[in-house]
């Protein structure tokens, strides 16, 4: 599932696809080799531990202000900017919900 949010001049957009695994493979023809990062092997497996250990960290609290997670995840990725993404992942995560409160956004684990 892909979601694109934005605006289209005035308009604003909020767009959920869904693609099943045939559209997925139609898809990957149409894009270049040069789009395609290689990413070497041991790059993808941080990547993959780095997020598992940002879903155990809201796992295990049940829920965190946007804040404090910010700041926990930045330390984890090493950056501000690297901790951002990760947020930005965890809003599109099925696994997480996210409230916007009065003063910070509250990302709650759903499991």
């Amino acid at each position: 599932m892909v979601r694109i949010r934005g605006r289209v001049g005035d308009w604003p957009v909020d767009l959920t696809v869904e693609l099943d695994a045939q559209d997925w493979a139609q898809l990957a023809q149409h894009i270049t080799p040069a789009a395609v990062t290689s990413e070497p092997a041991a790059v993808a497996v941080a990547t993959d531990a780095l997020w598992q250990t940002t879903l155990d960290l809201l796992r295990q609290a049940g829920q965190i202000e946007g804040p404090q997670l910010l700041a926990q995840l930045a330390a984890l990725a090493g950056s501000e900017a690297a901790g951002k993404r990760l947020l930005v992942r965890l809003r599109h995560c099925a696994q997480v919900r996210m409230e916007t409160a009065a003063d910070a956004p509250i990302y709650h684990w759903v499991g």
